[in-house]
């Protein structure tokens, strides 16, 4: 089986799909999610408190600021605004694939897991991930 979710963002944030793909997978298999971007990020994360996204992003904000900021001044991509290269930067630090199981339509899920969309950029995007569950 195979299918794509679209997620609109609204920018830098994590964007919780799980709903959307417990309710497509069915049966048993193994299913992989795989991002068609390369300025966002899959990943799975705690879905209990909103303070550990906050401190996700706040985290990699510091790790990898704006390409306007003088510590990046290295960086030549930067036509595409100052939020660009560090958006890849960030793409290449985090999973752009996740592989579950499931078992009989049910996400091998721990119970305070979701499955995150990160956003990288400033600017909404409708971004797409591509399904695929192996039986």
């Amino acid at each position: 089986m195979q299918t794509s979710f679209t997620i609109a963002t609204r920018g830098p944030g994590l964007y919780d799909f799980t709903r959307d793909v417990a309710d497509w997978a069915s049966g048993t298999g193994l299913l992989t999610l795989f991002i068609r971007h390369t300025s966002a990020s899959l990943l799975i994360q705690e879905n209990a408190d909103p303070e550990v996204q906050s401190d996700l992003l706040a985290y990699l904000d510091r790790l990898v600021p704006p390409s306007d900021d003088p510590s990046m001044s290295y960086l030549t991509h930067t036509y595409e605004g100052p939020d660009d290269m560090p958006a890849h930067i960030k793409a290449a630090l985090l999973p752009v694939s996740l592989q579950i199981p499931v078992s009989d339509g049910r996400l091998a899920l721990g119970r305070w897991q979701g499955i995150y969309l990160v956003e990288h950029r400033r600017a909404p995007h409708q971004r797409q991930v591509a399904a695929h569950l192996s039986r």
